[in-house]
């Protein structure tokens, strides 16, 4: 539905929360087991969109994708290997660069994941003017000035670290997922440290003379599930629903599948949980959906603090608040698959909210069930800050009026081999999806495209995703109509960017 927000007097401020790895369903609205108080009162004073999903089912290309407005494929970066290193060779703006020149103080607490650290010995901070990021120096994750963890609570950083030492790689080895009650102070946590950092700044560093864009993202829900005890308490393990399996052993005819045998680490990553979990009590296995949970629950209460102290400073009178995550967490569905990287629901869906004052009375509490997807947020809050419009951007305003039919996400394999997954593409609406995917790898793959493989489920009948009807002829008119308009689709988007010529400007695209 459109919400008409022309009632704001003056330029809001906009209040950015970000979450790593949190489900769509990880949010009271749709899970009356969790504890998320402080993101239950944004659901009430905004709009919830149900339909959310990221464009990439990883961190960095999808963060970027958010970021910039552009799809991963656009911008060149498909995996957690991928990065825009080049500051001069910027596609487009990123979102804390428009808002700094739409007059916004920018203040950035937290993940961002660019990666162009790896590459770029004092990377930019793209926009952000106060910069803190819960990491050393030293990880690939350092912006130029910006106050860093290992430098200003090395104690604190080391003991996190002695704690989580045995999680593996990005803290997603079996014992990360199982992981425990920690025994770290909170403000030594890497999000604890972060949180800390954004309330100070709200105390002591604001500009009185200019609205504010405040951009506050944590590392977690993400593994390692080391917990801080509080919020563990919270839950009661007999309450905890263990996760259904389906009627299958082994994936077979899936773009999962398809990824996996090419991509050793994938396989090995996953039966290294697998034989852990099959080998579980049920308490066990329920005991890791406790902590991932608490740590939504320990978010929660950071933002609700954050909350609290913007509105004694008066911050959120006239105040666009968003809250979201990068994508989802398969929490040990379709036989014990752990992490993201793959289209299914539980990876590519995300929790969306638009919140606030500045929003209409009458959006309070409202539910949006049109398809959205994280490259609407660049032009939505350009359009909130009073910034024009970039035509050549995929992107809708979430408060507008224009709808698409589906919404679209794309994956390319993990990344950690030395090659890319031929792609799997998705085209996914309120009661279907549609996922089109080749074997092997990228190399390869223009001698063999008519060898493309393709899955459809029945979302509304099949919700978990255990049966491929693309297939079954019964499906056959909504299979070729899905596939159409995903062709279409991307024909318009890489139509328009992020590269275009014409003599008559980017007119030639209104």
């Amino acid at each position: 539905m459109p919400h008409n927000t022309e009632h704001a007097a003056s330029t809001p401020n906009i209040i950015f929360f970000m979450t790593d790895q949190q489900r769509w369903d990880c949010i009271g609205t749709y899970n009356s087991h969790i504890h998320t108080p402080n993101i239950d009162k944004l659901t009430a004073q905004g709009i919830t969109y149900s339909q959310a999903v990221c464009q990439a089912p990883m961190c960095v290309p999808s963060r970027t994708s958010m970021m910039f407005g552009y799809y991963p494929s656009q911008l060149g970066v498909r995996t957690n290997h991928g990065g825009l290193y080049d500051e001069d060779k910027l596609p487009s703006n990123p979102l804390p660069e428009l808002m700094r020149q739409a007059g916004y103080q920018t203040a950035g607490f937290g993940k961002t994941h660019w990666n162009h650290g790896v590459k770029t010995e004092v990377p930019s901070t793209r926009g952000f003017e106060v910069r803190a990021v819960g990491l050393s120096r030293d990880s690939g994750h350092y912006e130029d000035g910006a106050v860093m963890m290992g430098d200003a609570e090395p104690e604190g950083l080391a003991a996190y670290y002695e704690e989580t030492k045995d999680y593996g790689g990005g803290e997603e080895n079996s014992k990360g997922y199982i992981g425990c009650t920690s025994q770290v102070p909170t403000p030594w946590h890497r999000d604890g440290w972060v949180a800390e950092q954004c309330l100070n700044f709200i105390d002591e560093g604001l500009d009185e003379s200019r609205p504010l864009f405040l951009y506050l993202s944590f590392l977690k829900p993400h593994a390692g599930f080391n917990v801080p005890k509080e919020f563990e308490d919270l839950y009661d393990i007999n309450e905890i629903p263990d996760i259904p399996q389906p009627p299958w052993e082994l994936e077979q005819d899936t773009h999962l599948a398809a990824t996996d045998a090419v991509n050793e680490s994938s396989q090995i990553n996953y039966w290294e949980k697998r034989h852990v979990w099959e080998a579980m009590t049920e308490e066990e296995r329920k005991r890791t959906t406790l902590r991932y949970w608490a740590n939504c629950s320990w978010l929660d209460d950071y933002l609700g603090k954050a909350l609290e102290k913007l509105e004694r400073q008066g911050r959120l009178d006239n105040a666009l608040i968003v809250f979201v995550s990068d994508h989802g967490e398969m929490m040990g569905e379709r036989q014990h698959r752990f992490s993201k990287y793959c289209l299914y629901e539980s990876s590519v869906r995300v929790p969306m909210i638009l919140a606030g004052s500045y929003l209409p009375q009458v959006s309070h509490g409202t539910e949006d069930d049109r398809p959205a997807e994280l490259v609407d947020l660049v032009p939505t809050l350009s359009k909130v800050a009073g910034l024009p419009r970039n035509p050549q951007l995929p992107g809708l305003d979430l408060l507008g009026e224009t709808k698409r039919l589906a919404t679209f996400c794309e994956f390319h394999g993990k990344g950690t081999e030395p090659h890319h997954s031929a792609p799997a593409l998705m085209w996914r609406k309120q009661d279907y999806k549609l996922i089109m995917y080749m074997q092997g790898t990228l190399g390869g793959a223009i001698g063999r495209i008519g060898e493309f493989q393709g899955e459809l489920y029945d979302l509304a009948a099949d919700p978990n995703e255990w049966h491929n009807v693309y297939v079954d002829e019964k499906y056959a008119a909504i299979r070729e109509r899905m596939t159409g308009e995903l062709l279409m689709h991307l024909a318009c988007v890489w139509s328009r960017g992020p590269v275009f010529y014409d003599r008559h400007g980017l007119a030639a695209l209104e």
